[in-house]
């Protein structure tokens, strides 16, 4: 078992597991759930609400933080965790799906990416080797690779390039992360973490060719990419167990962008560890709170004078001060309060969805937080086959 990640408990009926991730800025409990910090923020939030609603990582992003303050500040400043003043872990993205979504701005070779800046128009680069530079040098607690993240449908030709690309990345990745005097050695608990992506759309064969030449490299834990890009539901509930399976039982598994907790219960019971997603923060500012009862849209007029919390079996800030009908009214005058209170109700939410799964498979009991929110959130048939 790696000394990084140890299996602390295991469901009987799925292969939930409990976990314990440790990193240089302290020890994550698995599964876990990490707000988007993107711009070194999460959206509304400062880092004593985080700390508040439970959070114990975040995840930013190469892209972004390159574009704005830049490596040059964030090395001044001491690093990522001292610039944005947070103390725990940190998972930095490469900027792979922004490969993805920025697709009219960018060119892709096997040396890696070259785009103009969403935010000047500069022409930038992205490579293997300098995404982990960059990772490393502003203190980067889990470093992702740079990946080819490809669009849903996708053509299997154009799969295959994509995989072949990012698994040729990965090895590139692996020496530059290894390359003497570049982090700490051996087993040490100060040496940052990195992750290998699996890629391979949703062709079953080539997700399984990717994750063996993968796991031949060799890494820290294990990233299921590709996932959450249009698919349906039930595509991508269908492809996730063999993705998830083929990877070590030893090693944490991270599912990237997925969001809904439906669908993190599930993956749960696949054996995933680890997850990210704008969801919680991004639909709070847009006046959707999750709550055990469901997903409420709070701009109803419904709520216009109901006096109760927005979820009365919730404990956060928000839920014990303020009631339904205040935050609608915040939302119609637009004032801003009304987004940061969903979005502190939302990842409190969260973490309490995800504190409640490890309690749960400890119990042998995941069972019951599945049906719970199986009746709060009811799959539509737009959906599974959207």
């Amino acid at each position: 078992m790696s000394p990084t990640f140890q299996v602390k408990a295991q469901d009987s009926h799925t292969k939930a597991r409990v976990g314990l991730l440790q990193t240089p800025h302290g020890a994550v409990e698995t599964p876990a759930f990490m707000p988007v910090g993107t711009q070194g923020t999460v959206k509304i939030l400062t880092v004593q609400d985080l700390k508040a609603c439970g959070v114990q990582i975040l995840l930013s992003n190469v892209y972004h933080l390159s574009l704005r303050p830049g490596r040059k500040i964030l090395e001044e400043a001491g690093g990522l965790h001292r610039f944005m003043a947070w103390e725990g872990p940190i998972l930095t993205d490469s900027g792979g799906y922004q490969v993805f979504s920025l697709a009219s701005l960018r060119k892709v070779t096997d040396e890696g990416v070259t785009f103009s800046s969403h935010v000047d128009g500069a022409r930038h680069a992205l490579t293997p080797e300098s995404v982990i530079d960059f990772q490393l040098a502003i203190g980067s607690d889990i470093v992702i690779p740079l990946d080819e993240c490809v669009r849903y449908p996708c053509g299997r030709e154009e799969a295959r390039v994509a995989l072949r690309r990012t698994n040729q990345w990965a090895q590139c990745s692996k020496e530059a992360f290894r390359k003497p005097g570049t982090v700490p050695c051996g087993d040490s608990p100060h040496r940052p973490l990195l992750f290998g992506i699996i890629q391979g759309a949703t062709y079953p064969d080539l997700r399984r060719e990717a994750a063996q030449e993968i796991l031949s490299i060799g890494f820290d834990g294990y990233a299921l990419g590709g996932f959450s890009v249009g698919e349906p539901r039930g595509l991508l509930f269908e492809l996730l167990p063999g993705a998830a399976g083929a990877l070590p039982a030893d090693s944490p598994r991270y599912l990237m962008g997925m969001g809904e907790p439906i669908d993190l219960v599930e993956a749960v019971a696949i054996g995933v560890d680890l997850f990210d997603c704008v969801v919680p923060t991004r639909h709070g500012r847009n006046g959707l709170a999750y709550t055990w009862e469901g997903r409420l849209n709070l701009r109803n007029a419904a709520f216009a004078t109901d006096p109760k919390p927005v979820d009365p079996q919730c404990g956060c800030e928000a839920c014990s001060t303020y009631s339904r009908m205040y935050i609608r009214h915040l939302f119609q005058t637009q004032e801003l309060l009304g987004l940061r209170l969903l979005s502190y109700h939302n990842v409190w939410f969260y973490s309490t969805l995800l504190s409640t799964i490890r309690e749960a498979i400890q119990r042998g009991a995941l069972a019951e937080v599945r049906r719970r929110l199986e009746a709060s959130y009811p799959l539509t048939l737009e959906d599974v086959v959207r």
